[in-house]
């Protein structure tokens, strides 16, 4: 087998081993390297290749590839073995990436020691494609398209039980300890305090007062029981995390960072893009237009026995999955001015989308 490489390690025979183990005709002479994306857990390196004289027609190497490492960071590198985050990722390009439809990067090579932080991803370069900005945000147009594309994961493990049989996805027997099941909001609670304390100043009261009620509450949507209807979900699905295409013309959208899937209420993904990805007031005249869309995909697709209205009601319901992932992973990885300015953000828009939807209705 392919050993694991380091950045130090990697080498042009390395990647010409690689690419002759998976078919692909023709041999690198050298190559380029270059740090790209924003990630907090993982890092991505784009490769660029040269190749000798008479070497670079009529073959299938492409020109450049993108190489993922764990982040240099000690504490994101914990965090992301402690959260399976490493195996994750690697498990899915390995297990579950060709059962889907949605558009994901090609991948060459996806290898993990135990469950990392050793472990390494080679996938294609989606250039002339432009990773989303979560800062920024999105007009509808991307919005759609995104939230098309997400048909591509939910409905082909549409309540698939074969999948509940993935422990690396979920644990069955640990899911059903009541410990584990109070998990999210234990850690949801212990970050609170500090979260508010780093990013409180800059929120509006009322959107302060929703992120400390969902702590304060005994019970809330982030500690559900195993919800159904139930699919793989991204759990991450925002901007950042995308790569938007317009060369064509058409709106293009290929997903990225695959470290937290799980299976899940799919509505979450849906609520966790819209409210993280446009700021209020381009979401509030297209929010619902926005998921009928989905939903009349997710129908096209095959799916049943699934109506508008709990279609609506769990999308309101998944306002709050951008909580757990905002005030939790803020404060377990490496801090950056970056970091703080999108997470401050993320905090703003996912508080202001729960409390425009009423939401605050399924904190009792």
């Amino acid at each position: 087998m392919l050993s694991i490489p380091t950045e130090s390690t990697i080498s042009v025979d390395w990647f010409n081993q690689c690419f002759a183990r998976v078919g692909l005709q023709g041999r690198i002479a050298s190559f380029t390297a270059k740090q790209i994306g924003t990630g907090q857990i993982g890092k991505c390196i784009r490769y660029s290749f040269a190749f000798n004289d008479g070497d670079a027609e009529n073959q299938d190497v492409p020109s450049s590839v993108i190489g993922k490492y764990p982040a240099d960071d000690e504490t994101s590198r914990q965090t992301g073995v402690a959260l399976q985050n490493f195996l994750k990722e690697v498990r899915f390009y390995q297990q579950l990436q060709d059962r889907l439809q949605i558009k994901t990067p090609k991948c060459y090579y996806a290898e993990i020691l135990n469950q990392g932080p050793e472990f390494f991803l080679l996938l294609e370069d989606l250039a002339p494609g432009e990773q989303g900005d979560q800062l920024l945000g999105c007009d509808p147009t991307v919005a759609r398209a995104a939230l098309a594309e997400l048909v591509g994961l939910h409905a082909p493990s549409w309540c698939d039980d074969t999948l509940r049989s993935l422990t690396w996805l979920r644990d069955e027997e640990l899911a059903q300890n009541p410990a584990a099941a109070s998990a999210t909001m234990e850690m949801y609670r212990a970050q609170l305090d500090g979260f508010i304390e780093r990013f409180g100043p800059h929120l509006a009261d009322d959107e302060q007062w929703i992120i400390k009620q969902v702590g304060a509450v005994k019970d809330s949507p982030l500690s559900a029981s195993f919800p159904q209807p139930f699919s793989l979900i991204h759990v991450d699905y925002r901007l950042d995390n995308l790569m938007i295409d317009r060369s064509s013309g058409d709106c293009e959208i290929t997903a990225l960072d695959w470290q937290s899937i799980t299976l899940g209420a799919p509505m979450n993904d849906v609520a966790y893009f819209v409210g993280a990805g446009l700021e209020a007031d381009i979401r509030r005249p297209v929010e619902e237009d926005l998921v009928r869309g989905y939903y009349r995909d997710l129908m096209n697709a095959g799916v049943e026995d699934f109506t508008w209205e709990e279609c609506w009601q769990n999308y309101r319901r998944g306002a709050f999955a951008g909580f757990a992932v905002t005030v939790i992973a803020s404060m377990i990885v490496q801090r950056t001015a970056r970091g703080d300015e999108m997470f401050t953000t993320m905090a703003r828009r996912h508080a202001r989308h729960a409390l425009d939807l009423n939401a605050q209705e399924f904190l009792v």
